[in-house]
């Protein structure tokens, strides 16, 4: 197995082959960069086509607590059009129904600035109370949003979702009852979603 995984490298990264319209979607054509992020996306979809069941992909350097305005542009200039490539790509040959794609961080940001406080130099420190993140595929709704914050989007205010319950339903999705998968540590039973987690059924197709 060892074998055959590693000699299928070759053939899998080889993107030669695929089509200009496919380079051009994901963007791994463009000058501006290094294609490197659009490059992840598309061999993310070449290795689920070919049934490898986890792909992480991982784009650095979002910590702006300065050059805000700058270095925003350019990090979502890299993400944008590789991450709705992967979505359109995936649906177009069938595989999005069976694919959950999941984007987002670890937290978000405030909405007051920090740093220099000039009109091109400020920045955005680390907020845990409210951020974004967005799914797609595998039994979930498309094209809906779920959840508000307040008008200083410090705080959530509608339909919060906790990191339990964002994985509940993940498992769900997955086919698996997030209350069965346990494990046991140092003599007691835990779980992904410890003792809590409820399914949030307002994001499921």
């Amino acid at each position: 197995m060892a074998f055959r995984m590693q000699t299928s490298v070759p053939e899998l990264t080889d993107l030669s082959r695929e089509p200009r319209r496919i380079l051009d979607m994901y963007g791994v054509t463009r000058h501006h960069d290094d294609g490197g992020f659009a490059r992840n996306c598309l061999l993310a979809r070449r290795m689920i086509e070919r049934g490898v069941r986890f792909v992480q992909l991982m784009h650095r350097g979002w910590d702006q607590h300065s050059d805000l305005p700058g270095q925003i542009r350019g990090q979502c200039l890299d993400v944008d059009q590789p991450s709705a490539a992967l979505v359109q790509d995936l649906k177009q040959r069938g595989l999005l129904d069976d694919t959950l794609v999941i984007w987002g961080g670890e937290f978000g940001r405030t909405v007051y600035s920090q740093g220099q406080l000039t009109a091109s130099n400020y920045g955005r420190d680390h907020h845990g109370r409210c951020f974004s993140m967005w799914v797609a595929g595998g039994g979930l709704k498309p094209g809906v949003s779920y959840g508000a914050t307040d008008d200083y989007c410090y705080n959530v205010v509608e339909n919060p979702v906790h990191i339990h319950d964002f994985n509940a339903t993940l498992l769900h999705c997955l086919g698996i009852e997030h209350t069965r998968l346990t494990f046991r540590f140092q003599g007691r039973d835990y779980r992904l979603t410890d003792v809590h987690g409820e399914i949030v059924h307002g994001v499921l197709a």
